[in-house]
């Protein structure tokens, strides 16, 4: 019988050519595109470049961080590397940190006002009435100050040393400053004016940092640009400093590209930008899966073209300036004799460098090593050196070819090597071509030549045709730096050849017996995979599939319905018995877990329900005969306690064998159903912050997920208690023992609060006291934020009232000074035994709160030192202001005071 049309081979593989383009382009482009990105990556890695010997990195690390000081820095700081590398002999400082804002030191304002002060009164009272002159000349010298400060003009500082004031003083005092000054009225202002100029220039950390960096002359600065598409005209234009850097040597057409635009720009605040020996842009653009693979060398800024940071560095390296980049649109960039090959809109793909022998390929030191001379600066002689930030918090690390996190400092030395070796990627003209006559022969070999081969040869065939195109793509990336996409027509090769091949034999016995056998097994592998990703249900519907049924598959089901059990899911594990039991009713003892299944089916309801003794419910059982429990991947062991929205459990990480406290949160239960999803991402997002928290005195949090309808926190499990215990006047801990927990909390809250983290629930509740270590920590970060202390549906309030802050309570918006509060009433009932403030009601104990002085902790126990009714008085101020600003003041406060009783 002459084969029908639709069956015909060419038309089987016309029809499957079809379907894998539409995946491939239209409906899945991501997937696929990914598998090319891999390959990219995968060739970056494997490629050989030597990197530049001519760049080292100091960087902003922890270690230097700890010695230091936080974060950010006075700016004298910086000013003192730049001046040490400059000693060294660098050739050029390349320094990645932005300047956009002064730095005012706060009491800059006041010494400009008691200069003014001093010359307003008493040198203008004792001056001889003939010298108004002289006293307007010292005003106008000593009454500006440094850029950036408020309600002043002059960017110029006024220092003894200054040849501008030195006349207008000599001339006011009739004296020479050189030499010593009569004792009178006038003189002596004269003398404090100096001194108080002397004072006001060591607070000026930008103009000593602008100075280090004219002094150097070598100081390369960044800043950076807001990428996007303008509607209209900028705000404001570009300062001169930065516009001294747009480039102006552009050629080719506009049509063949265009750089990328920028609708907004961040540049240096004055005296740094016009100190810089150039200024470059340190915008990045990521890659669809969030990797940095390519370098923008150059933007557009309404009409204007900046060059990136690392091609000015690579410019200086060379001897060249600004006016030596030339710019090919839609080619390339030109820097001297160097030809760069980049993406239309002038990106370029950067070749990331692997570590040599064991060792990083760029020098990096910390900054404090190199301040403190523990690295000698002569070691950055004639070297480019990159100054940027690698420490935990400070800025955003990216994925790159060859690490899952790369400082973007550590990413800028790979740029600049990139250039100067001139070890870039690129894709060439032709690829696009190439490509594309590649995948017309796979298709041609696909529907016409594969159906005429005999089996063996075809897969010989099309092996080598794979081993060709993936040996080709590798090649040309790692020896020719070119990349060439052709894992897609690889995978439509792979998949094409194995299509042909089933749709060849479908209609034989043997095909059709083989594809049964492996069907089963493929269906046990499935089952098993799904199961060990806990998605039981796809395992179950695995398992049905399987034929015949013998032993072997009813021992995976039992396995499978304990995993059930293990879920409290007793209606899924109950069906499972049953299909054991319609095989093989005395299979092990499935007639007994049957009838336990069908009992607690009918009588438990996940997460509460009639079962529930709280919040959420319980997971455990009373009674044997049952799976411990599961959440997510931890084992339940029993149950710790309660808290305000579900339950507190003992787990354990089977994997690694790790202890942990879970806290279970029933949100289904607490919120209206219209709130639960936004509850549910908030959730998350706050355990995800609150994960990132790594300090002595923080209970950590290790995981988070989603289980039974339960939303859990999975966190480290102390062996202690909470503070709840030692408020009472009968169980009070020594004065001393709760100075130290009290301070202790006080710097992990400072800590949080550093991080962007304010807890809203400060009390003894959330205070766990380990007795053995004499140690407190900081629980529930993250928890309290959920409704920002609203009420819940079932009427749970979040946060406890006698602890509150004042604008906690009135509504308003908290930062950590709220936490600092809390602590305080937590500090006066544990020294005291007593709440600070009391009330018959919830409002008469909100007037007292926001309203009511409280009284001194020494009324309640004399026994106390003076010193705690001050740091009480201050640490609950209603007004933020006078309350302590930090967690770091409020432990440096209580350690004297402790001191003071030792």
């Amino acid at each position: 019988m002459k084969k029908g049309f639709w069956a015909t081979d060419w038309f089987a593989g016309a029809a499957f050519t079809l379907v894998f383009f539409l995946l491939s382009t239209v409906i899945y482009p991501d997937s696929f595109q990914s598998l090319e990105r891999y390959a990219y990556d995968v060739g970056v890695r494997a490629s050989d470049r030597v990197p530049s010997d001519k760049i080292a990195v100091v960087a902003i690390d922890d270690k230097s961080i700890q010695n230091i000081g936080r974060w950010p820095w006075p700016r004298d700081v910086h000013a003192q590397m730049i001046d040490r590398l400059k000693q060294g002999g660098a050739k050029t400082i390349g320094n990645t940190i932005l300047y956009s804002e002064p730095q005012i030191d706060p009491g800059l304002a006041k010494i400009n006002e008691l200069i003014g002060f001093v010359q307003a009164s008493s040198l203008a009272t004792y001056l001889p009435v003939q010298t108004p002159t002289a006293i307007e000349t010292i005003t106008e010298t000593t009454t500006g100050t440094t850029q950036g400060t408020p309600g002043t003009e002059s960017s110029i500082p006024d220092t003894p040393d200054n040849p501008a004031s030195a006349p207008a003083l000599e001339a006011a005092t009739a004296t020479p400053l050189s030499e010593p000054h009569p004792a009178t009225p006038a003189n002596d202002s004269a003398n404090l004016v100096l001194r108080l100029l002397a004072v006001r220039d060591s607070l000026n950390t930008d103009q000593k940092l602008a100075e280090a960096m004219q002094s150097a002359g070598n100081v390369v600065q960044a800043m950076t640009f807001t990428l996007g598409s303008p509607l209209g005209q900028p705000d404001q234009s570009l300062p001169d400093y930065v516009m001294d850097y747009a480039l102006g040597d552009i050629t080719g057409s506009a049509e063949y590209g265009q750089p990328i635009p920028t609708v907004s720009a961040l540049p240096p605040i004055p005296e740094i930008g016009r100190a810089a020996s150039a200024i470059g842009h340190l915008s990045s653009t990521l890659d669809v899966d969030g990797a940095q693979r390519f370098t923008p060398l150059v933007l557009a800024h309404f009409g204007s073209y900046f060059p990136s940071f690392a091609l000015v560095l690579a410019a200086r390296t060379l001897n060249l300036d600004v006016g030596d980049i030339q710019v090919r649109l839609g080619d390339g960039v030109s820097l001297g004799g160097l030809q760069i090959g980049t993406t239309p809109d002038l990106r370029m793909y950067t070749f990331y460098y692997g570590d040599r022998n064991g060792q990083p390929p760029f020098s990096v030191d910390g900054f404090h090593e190199v301040l403190s001379g523990n690295v000698p600066a002569s070691k950055y002689k004639d070297k480019l050196v990159l100054i940027g930030a690698s420490a935990s918090g400070i800025g955003d690390n990216f994925p790159t070819p060859v690490a899952e996190s790369m400082p973007p400092v550590i990413m800028l030395a790979h740029t600049v090597s990139s250039i100067l070796q001139q070890h870039y990627f690129t894709r060439p003209d032709w690829a696009g071509l190439a490509e594309f006559a590649v995948l017309l022969l796979l298709i041609a070999y696909v529907v016409v030549v594969l159906p005429r081969l005999r089996a063996g040869f075809a897969a010989t065939t099309s092996m080598l045709l794979l081993l060709a195109l993936l040996a080709t793509q590798f090649v040309l990336l790692t020896g020719s730096a070119a990349w060439i996409k052709l894992i897609i027509p690889a995978v439509f090769l792979v998949t094409g050849h194995v299509f042909m091949t089933v749709k060849q034999f479908r209609v034989t016995e043997r095909l059709k017996l083989k594809s049964e056998a492996e069907g089963a097994e493929s269906n046990k592998t499935l089952g098993l995979a799904f199961q060990g990703q806990g998605q039981l249900d796809m395992a179950f519907e695995k398992f049905q599939r399987v034929q015949p049924v013998d032993d072997n598959l009813l021992g995976l089901l039992y396995n499978l319905a304990l995993d059930y059990e293990r879920k409290r899911q007793f209606n899924k594990a109950e069906s499972v018995y049953e299909t054991i039991a319609r095989h093989n009713p005395r299979f092990k003892d499935v007639s007994d877990k049957l009838k336990r299944a069908r009992q607690l089916s009918d009588t438990v309801i996940l997460g509460g329900g009639g079962n529930s003794k709280g919040p959420g419910g319980t997971l455990i059982m009373e009674g044997g005969g049952v799976e411990k429990p599961m959440l997510g991947r931890y084992q339940v062991e029993k149950e710790l306690g309660r808290g305000a929205m579900g339950m507190v459990y003992l787990g354990k990480d089977p994997k690694i064998g790790r202890t942990v406290a879970i806290k279970t949160m029933a949100l289904s239960e607490e919120f209206d159903e219209s709130e639960v999803a936004e509850v549910k991402t908030r959730f998350f997002r706050e355990a995800e912050t609150a994960g990132r928290l790594q300090h002595p005195n923080i209970v950590t949090i290790f995981d988070a997920g989603e289980d039974h309808d339960l939303a859990y926190i999975a966190m480290e499990f102390i062996k202690g208690h909470d503070l709840t215990r030692h408020v009472k006047l009968e169980n009070l801990l020594p004065v001393p023992d709760v100075m130290k927990l009290i301070a202790d909390a006080a710097e992990a809250l400072n800590y949080a609060h550093l991080q962007g983290v304010v807890h809203r629930d400060i009390k003894p509740a959330n205070l766990m006291y380990l007795p053995d270590e004499a140690k407190v920590k900081v629980t529930d970060f993250g928890v309290a934020r959920l409704t920002d202390a609203s009420k819940t549906k079932t009427g749970t309030v979040l946060g406890t009232p006698s602890y509150m802050s004042p604008e906690q309570l009135s509504g308003k918006h908290v930062d950590g000074r709220s936490d600092l509060f809390s602590l305080g009433v937590t500090l006066y009932q544990m020294l005291t035994g007593t709440l600070p403030f009391t009330g018959d009601s919830m409002a008469t104990l909100m007037y007292k709160i926001a309203n009511e002085q409280h009284a001194p902790p020494t009324t309640h126990n004399a026994g106390l030192p003076a010193c705690i009714d001050s740091i009480i008085d201050k640490v609950l101020q209603k007004d933020l202001d006078m309350r302590y600003q930090s967690g770091a003041e409020l432990a440096t406060d209580i350690r004297n005071c402790l001191q003071q009783m030792d």
